[in-house]
């Protein structure tokens, strides 16, 4: 017989998913089951680069049938500040100025201008 389940015990289960698609169950149950614990909603945070993508206002694609996508749009700086206003706890920068040179150089990666202008150019 298992020993008994303790709830003041701390257990980690390290799980990967795919961001957007749906996991199985099954390949879930084996891992929570034994903590006697139930499938919770969890908190999504969104990346830089999800933030960025959201605020070009493109229409969303299959990811499975298009591959590494390029995305070709024009945001504002202030939309770019705002962007890195919401990053700003998770920046390793120690301003808010390192934090927006951060989101450029994602809006750079996604392939994106700001104010009709490189984003490199704004950095420099």
């Amino acid at each position: 017989m298992p020993p008994k389940f303790n709830p003041n015990e701390i257990k980690v289960v390290y799980l990967r998913c795919t961001g957007g698609k749906v996991g199985a169950a099954s390949a879930l149950a084996p891992k929570i089951g034994p903590l006697a614990l139930s499938p919770k909603k969890i908190e999504v945070v969104p990346s830089a680069s999800a933030l960025i993508i959201k605020a070009l206002k493109e229409p969303p694609r299959d990811r499975k049938k298009q591959k590494n996508i390029k995305h070709s749009g024009n945001i504002t700086f202030d939309e770019i500040v705002n962007i890195a206003r919401q990053m700003r706890h998770r920046s390793l920068a120690r301003e808010l100025s390192g934090t927006i040179k951060e989101i450029l150089g994602t809006a750079q990666f996604v392939g994106c201008n700001v104010d009709g202008c490189h984003p490199h150019d704004i950095i420099r």
